[in-house]
């Protein structure tokens, strides 16, 4: 899961299993195919750049990307793959992006839409939901480890929109233009702070405070999207308590 809560749910799921990381791996790994069909050198293709940096910080080995991306800008075969977006809405109106990579338009849309209605969820309309969401570069921190003083400078030379702490989540996040992401991850990098999470994501405009039964239910509903094979990221608007996230977890 990624936006608002992202911070809160990584912390809450650090034993993450092998099969997981696996996961993690295949969701870069089209990412970077995909991206790659605009050209296989990253400095003349944006997104190509902020895919490999985003592979790198999840420590994806070299020959990983590199089969990836030729793949992608054709020299390295595989199937014909295709980017599809689900939107829908979770417990509480909760509104939810799905975002998938796919060679099945037909399996990915009966997956995620079975993983909706077992969920208690709503599969919607295409751009149902997709206008409360705006695309930023989002670099987070451990406000244990790194100081807010201390990663301003670089992070504004970089070109950084916004800094903040985070003091309730316990972590510092920086939130750049898409555009700006690999140049102020590698402005902070090369000043000596290394991120604990480093991608483009879809943040909420808004957020809805969800707790209790309702909470539980649209946890394991995003777990049931996650799940499937196809499905890149999902983001969602809502916030939980961390109080609450701990009893959830515990």
């Amino acid at each position: 899961m990624s936006g608002h809560s992202k911070w809160s749910t990584i912390k809450h799921k650090k034993a993450a299993t092998d099969a997981k990381r696996g996961k993690i791996f295949t969701r870069y790994i089209r990412e970077l195919t995909i991206a790659a069909r605009g050209g296989a050198d990253p400095d003349g293709n944006p997104r190509l750049r902020s895919a490999i940096a985003a592979a790198k910080s999840v420590n994806m080995p070299k020959d990983n990307i590199d089969r990836a991306v030729a793949k992608g800008s054709g020299t390295g075969g595989g199937a014909e793959l295709e980017e599809i977006r689900y939107e829908g809405y979770g417990q509480g109106g909760v509104a939810i992006l799905v975002d998938c990579v796919t060679d099945n338009r037909n399996r990915t849309v009966s997956d995620v839409r079975s993983a909706f209605n077992k969920g208690g969820g709503n599969m919607g309309e295409s751009g149902c939901v997709a206008w409360m969401f705006h695309q930023k570069g989002q670099i987070m921190f451990d406000r244990n480890e790194v100081n807010e003083d201390a990663i301003m400078e670089p992070a504004l030379e970089g070109g950084a929109e916004d800094i903040s702490d985070k003091k309730d989540e316990g972590c510092i996040e920086v939130i750049t233009d898409p555009a700006e992401f690999v140049n102020v991850k590698e402005a902070l990098e090369n000043a000596g702070f290394t991120p604990q999470i480093a991608e483009l994501s879809w943040i909420p405009e808004n957020v809805i405070e969800i707790e209790g039964e309702p909470a539980e239910k649209l946890l394991r509903l995003i777990e049931r999207l996650e799940e499937v094979d196809d499905v890149q990221d999902v983001y969602a608007n809502y916030e939980i308590d961390d109080a609450e996230m701990e009893r959830i977890n515990g």
